[in-house]
């Protein structure tokens, strides 16, 4: 990884290194193509106002050869690749003065359409330039002093090509690119290096965290970049997550065999002695049996039951119903239970209360509340039903037992857990209240514990659920 990441940085810089150096030359050659079109314009009017001296101071030269040799001192030092002057006719073309003949021919064969179609030359308002690739042309009219062989009006055309611009500048340009992939080599290989050794350590505990070793975890240093830092405090984070479901997982496992073993065990043992004949108590004897074998199925349907809340496997028929109904009735099916106990169940709901759930689900919600509830209460056990306002109602069980203390609150609804002030009674799997945080999120509500609840401690459960929408009258 750590060279795939320096080589993919070297050729980048490589690749910066070529446009860049490409974009410069050719920014390069046009700027001398335009240095050396404005030189040829400056040479242009240098050769007339020279010629118009020369021409004025002695009027008995030969103009033309004047002209000829002005051209003949600008060639050499200057390297002009041709040049030449033409005379403009009335009509505005052109002829050549130097190599008269019916077809005009241009130095550096250039198009005589250049020159023929331009107006500023012809108007001799400026001069003209332009290039062809690297080769350059200026034209310029002007007047001499003195009519020369009836001709007023000249204009001269100098070409030169221009030069390409880089020179030793190319030498030294390659120079320094070998310098920047050299640099840009190390600090690829060093950067590199400092990405890859982290990701690669990543990479090696999230292998022993998928073989099961919960306990590897990443190191991280403050020299790391955020982000890396982040990367490793989240696969530690997630190390720590399965750590910890794995031992609630063991907990619940060792809780339902716990929970299993007992029934099993009395069972068996029940069993055991009216085969035996150890016992001659067979109504006892089968009364237990019974009472055990009832716990079981209770905790087998529980387990099945959580499961298929968990992995989504159950069907819910929400209608708008009556809360306060449905809690009334879930809470009177289990007064003979209370009864039993030397309890009481008592009733405080607020009326008519519509919500939007499951009837059957909500009473097993509160029948699940109410048993877990009997199992702490002292002396009585208090349901009812409130408006929370915001569009929600709540229904709620609560006990007057010893309560749970503040930092457990959150686990009450953890499968199995059992409060560290009081065992409680043998009533229900134990798994009710993990049961019932289920089905109140999947009916779109959720569920809290409160506690204390009264000046003697006491637990409150409060189930909240999302009210009917009512349609004014």
């Amino acid at each position: 990884m750590r060279r795939r990441l320096s080589l993919t940085m070297v050729v980048m810089v490589v690749a910066a290194l070529v446009f860049a150096g490409l974009a410069t030359l050719g920014l390069t050659v046009l700027n001398s193509v335009h240095q050396t079109q404005a030189e040829l314009v400056v040479l242009a009017k240098k050769l007339a106002a020279g010629f118009n001296t020369d021409v004025a101071t002695d009027k008995h030269h030969d103009s033309l050869a004047v002209l000829r040799g002005e051209l003949s001192l600008l060639n050499n030092p200057l390297k002009l690749q041709g040049e030449a002057v033409l005379a403009v006719r009335p009509d505005g073309s052109f002829v050549n003065l130097f190599s008269p003949g019916p077809t005009l021919t241009l130095p550096s064969d250039l198009s005589v359409n250049l020159l023929q179609n331009n107006v500023q030359l012809i108007t001799g308002t400026q001069p003209v330039s332009g290039h062809l690739g690297r080769l350059a042309w200026a034209a310029y009219l002007f007047n001499p002093p003195a009519p020369v062989a009836g001709i007023q009006n000249f204009v001269v055309v100098l070409t030169r090509e221009s030069p390409a611009g880089v020179g030793e500048a190319a030498d030294w340009f390659g120079l320094a690119s070998l310098l920047t992939v050299i640099v840009a080599l190390v600090a690829a290989n060093r950067l590199g290096h400092r990405i890859a050794r982290p990701l690669q350590q990543t990479e090696a505990v999230t292998r022993r965290i998928a073989t099961g070793d919960l306990e590897a975890r990443v190191p991280v240093t403050a020299q790391e970049w955020p982000e890396l830092v982040s990367l490793a405090n989240s696969v530690n984070q997630m190390a720590a997550s399965l750590a910890r479901a794995q031992g609630t997982q063991r907990q619940f496992l060792m809780s339902v065999s716990h929970d299993l073993r007992t029934p099993l065990t009395s069972i068996r043992g029940f069993a055991e002695a009216l085969s035996d004949g150890a016992t001659t108590d067979v109504t006892y004897a089968a009364g237990v049996i019974g009472s055990s074998a009832r716990r079981l199925e209770r905790l087998v349907t529980d387990l099945l039951e959580l499961a298929k809340l968990e992995s989504g496997a159950f069907s819910l028929h929400s209608v708008t119903l009556d809360l306060s109904d449905v809690v009334s009735q879930a809470a009177q099916a289990l007064e003979p239970a209370a009864a039993g106990l030397s309890l009481s169940i008592e009733l405080e709901t607020e009326g008519e209360a519509l919500c939007v759930a499951d009837p059957d689900r909500v009473g097993q919600v509160v029948a699940n509340l109410v048993e877990n509830a009997l199992k702490f209460a002292t002396s009585r056990v208090t349901v009812g039903t409130r408006r929370s306002g915001d569009g929600w109602l709540e229904a709620f069980v609560e006990d007057d037992g010893p309560g749970i203390p503040w930092a457990d609150l959150e686990r009450v609804f953890e499968r199995l857990y059992q409060s560290r002030l009081s065992a409680g009674r043998e009533l229900g799997s134990g798994l009710g209240l993990a049961i019932v945080d289920e089905l109140v999120k999947a009916m779109g509500g959720r569920a809290r514990a409160e506690s204390p609840t009264g000046p003697n401690g006491g637990t409150r459960v409060v189930v909240v659920l999302p009210a009917a929408a009512t349609v004014p009258g």
